[in-house]
């Protein structure tokens, strides 16, 4: 019969190079205590993985381990330090953790798998019976091991994109892979540096293998997109446009608005969600209240128009025919006495290359449109973020489709 040591170490799957010393229950503490001795003659240098003799031992440290029933568990031993030729003195890295991790390994995959369902540091920390920074620290880790594991695959289709990061106007750019619906990585601010430095975390070869960038009008955006993917074709897709459009109508709005007001005239007052939200998506009031109003003659219901009318655009099969509409919708957008879609017009018209190049390629930024509602969750959960690198680890850990587990010892 295997006696409580020998079970412990089945449990923890160590090699006969370790021995579990003592098991102490400590009731008061509602905590176990299992020591670890090593027993081996050699062991491997952490950095080249020569092997090595034993020069000394560390000072005692201890692991959070998954818990024994309801007790608290912690490993607790003096790892060998191994002198090695070519790298001089260095501590070992136990089996049963990763190189300074104060967790091991099954319990970081515990704590990864609590994390993801949980959605909040604070409330994965609770159930876990760690402080903040200790959970925040696995899930660091958990990203930092993803990126080094991902592969290096063609990724033909990127799209960079804008989020909001804090109040006012802080931005982060946000690369995606579009086919495979993931997040690659993110950065600060919404510079040329910034969409560089993503697209940079992809190796030569994969930027030279991208196809097509999805990604908004910023000067910034296509300086770096002709710089690092020199392949690549830049696509502005209907999500950037709609954009843009409903900017301009709610301009024209506004204005219009403040102008009624002043004789007196309530007509568009609180009308702003009838002319940018889909028809399909308005209560019967709501629809009927906004055909009676366009039926007005107001401005505001021919930038509507306009920029309903643009939908058709997408429409087309092929660039050619895509092109003659847009020279009709073009002279109605510039002839309309409207400046915010006069604006918007002719900003569209610079860029009635790249918009046509959506015909060849067919791709959008739906991917990155489609992680805000998860973003903005997340924002919302952890009240706003103060540091840049716990915003970027929380969207890389539940959009980037990382392979975050540690590598579990064999029983």
């Amino acid at each position: 019969m295997d006696t409580l040591s020998t079970h412990y170490a089945r449990l923890l799957g160590i090699d006969d190079s370790w021995r579990v010393d003592a098991v102490d229950l400590r009731l008061d503490e509602r905590r176990v205590e299992i020591r670890l001795a090593h027993v081996g003659s050699g062991v491997s240098c952490p950095e080249c993985g020569q092997s090595c003799g034993i020069a000394d031992h560390a000072e005692e440290r201890r692991w959070r381990h998954l818990d024994t029933m309801q007790f608290t568990t912690e490993l607790v031993a003096r790892l060998p330090r191994c002198r090695c030729a070519d790298h001089g003195v260095k501590t070992i890295v136990p089996p049963w953790a990763g190189k300074h991790s104060r967790f091991t390994l099954f319990f970081e995959a515990f704590a990864i798998e609590v994390l993801q369902a949980c959605r909040t540091v604070k409330a994965a920390a609770s159930l876990l019976g760690l402080s903040w920074d200790a959970a925040q620290t696995i899930m660091d880790r958990a990203v930092e091991r993803g990126l080094e594991r991902r592969e290096a695959t063609p990724i033909p289709h990127v799209g960079i994109d804008e989020k909001s990061f804090g109040k006012g106007h802080d931005y982060v750019t946000v690369l995606t892979d579009i086919d495979g619906s993931r997040v690659l990585d993110v950065a600060p601010e919404r510079t040329q540096a910034a969409a560089e430095a993503v697209l940079e975390t992809l190796t030569v070869v994969q930027r030279q293998e991208v196809v097509a960038v999805a990604a908004d009008m910023l000067p910034a955006y296509a300086s770096a997109v002709a710089n690092q993917t020199p392949n690549a074709e830049l696509v502005h897709d209907k999500f950037h446009v709609a954009k843009h459009l409903g900017e301009a109508v709610d301009q024209v709005r506004r204005a219009e608005n403040k102008a009624l007001q002043a004789e007196d005239d309530d007509r568009l007052k609180g009308t702003r969600q009838l002319w940018l939200f889909n028809k399909a998506n308005l209560s019967p009031a709501q629809r009927r209240r906004f055909a009676a109003i366009r039926q007005n003659g107001l401005k505001t219901a021919r930038a509507w128009a306009i920029k309903e009318d643009f939908r058709w655009f997408w429409r087309h099969v092929y660039p050619t025919s895509a092109e003659e509409f847009f020279s009709q919708w073009y002279a109605w957008g510039v002839r309309c006495r409207l400046r915010p879609i006069i604006k918007v017009a002719r900003m569209l018209k610079r860029h009635l290359p790249n918009l046509l190049s959506y015909f060849r390629h067919r791709i959008t930024n739906a991917t990155s449109e489609g992680f805000n509602s998860v973003i903005q969750a997340l924002k919302y959960a952890a009240r706003g973020f103060r540091s840049f690198q716990n915003y970027r680890t929380r969207i890389l850990f539940f959009c980037g489709k990382l392979d975050l587990s540690p590598r579990l010892p064999c029983h």
